[in-house]
């Protein structure tokens, strides 16, 4: 076994054995913002044999204050952030096969990838995601970890299909959220403790260590020094379209997923088309050239005007920067696009 995770070996629960397992294994991580890149980093550099990461959005300034993974030079040139997680990665640790896919989490999209994965990281920022996660979970039977922070709090919750009440069971429905990044903020030390928890259930799933895997509900405050674990397993239902013994998985139907989305403390609204068509950069640019200015690299294309900015990826969704009003967003996409 290499010296490189020798200390790792050591920590009995692991052992030469578990670091076997750990590098036989998947972790696919969805969402690499803050919760995501500080999860990435300690999965490959813990020697995960393969880890997949999904992000449809790109590195901006706002993120280099919580977003360990990207550079300024990243942010000048808005790169992929599941590019700029994979390039960074790799040079990390070489060993480990990594893949940074630039899409939006639909159900779709994950379940294609979903065949060999042994776990899920939620680095997500919205629920719609988790609730596709979720019933993805479900279906493959594949243990998932959510994790969400804003301000100074923070809180992660394992789901193991078969065992613990799912997201579902626990919130029945997506939450009207009182609180965002774009409202409360966000420090690091928060994001830091969430992906710490995540990652430590993470890896005591890789080992199979099943005793040791947290069955309760975690949240902590890092600034006013609050912690809880709320028991939560009453909430399980056997009849719970989710995960229930005649389980539909509601949020894996297309009428179900969210086609335009106000992005969480972004000022910014993602247009998502029925039909995702690739963009022709080339075409895009000529067209729009006319409207405002035009930058571009090979996974996206930006044309700022005067109070707006849109960003074309290859595979037709737009975000809309400068307004949270969709009804405004989706005028402005129309009027450019026809």
């Amino acid at each position: 076994m290499s010296e490189r995770y020798s200390r790792q070996q050591l920590f009995q629960p692991i052992g030469e054995k578990g670091q076997l397992l750990i590098q036989q294994k998947h972790v696919l991580i969805v969402g690499a913002g803050a919760l995501g890149s500080a999860s990435a980093e300690a999965i490959v550099r813990a020697g995960v044999g393969k880890v997949t990461i999904v992000d449809r959005d790109y590195v901006e300034w706002s993120n280099l204050q919580r977003q360990q993974l990207y550079s300024e030079q990243e942010a000048e040139q808005k790169i992929p952030k599941a590019i700029a997680a994979q390039e960074r990665l790799k040079l990390i640790n070489s060993n480990v096969q990594i893949k940074g896919l630039v899409m939006d989490a639909r159900a779709d999209s994950l379940e294609s990838i979903m065949h060999d994965v042994d776990v899920m990281i939620d680095g997500t920022d919205n629920f719609d995601i988790r609730f596709i996660m979720n019933d993805l979970a479900q279906k493959y039977r594949v243990p998932w970890i959510y994790g969400s922070c804003v301000g100074s709090y923070g809180t992660a919750y394992t789901i193991i299909p078969g065992k613990t009440p799912c997201l579902h069971c626990l919130l029945q429905a997506v939450p009207n959220m009182a609180m965002t990044c774009d409202t409360a903020g966000i420090i690091s030390p928060a994001v830091q403790m969430v992906a710490a928890y995540q990652v430590a259930e993470a890896l005591k799933i890789l080992v199979e260590d099943w005793k040791a895997v947290c069955d309760k509900y975690r949240t902590f405050d890092v600034w006013h020094n609050q912690h809880y674990d709320m028991g939560v397993q009453k909430a399980k239902k056997s009849d719970w379209r989710s995960c229930g013994e005649q389980a539909i998985y509601p949020y894996l139907a297309y009428e179900n997923q969210t086609k335009v989305v106000v992005l969480c403390g972004r000022n910014a609204v993602q247009i998502r088309p029925v039909r995702s068509d690739t963009f022709n950069f080339d075409n895009l640019a000529q067209q729009l050239q006319k409207h405002g200015t035009i930058q571009r690299n090979p996974y996206l294309l930006s044309c700022q005007l005067k109070d707006y900015r849109l960003v074309f990826f290859q595979d037709g969704r737009v975000l809309v920067h400068g307004t949270n009003d969709v009804q405004q967003a989706k005028n402005l996409y129309y009027r450019l696009l026809g």
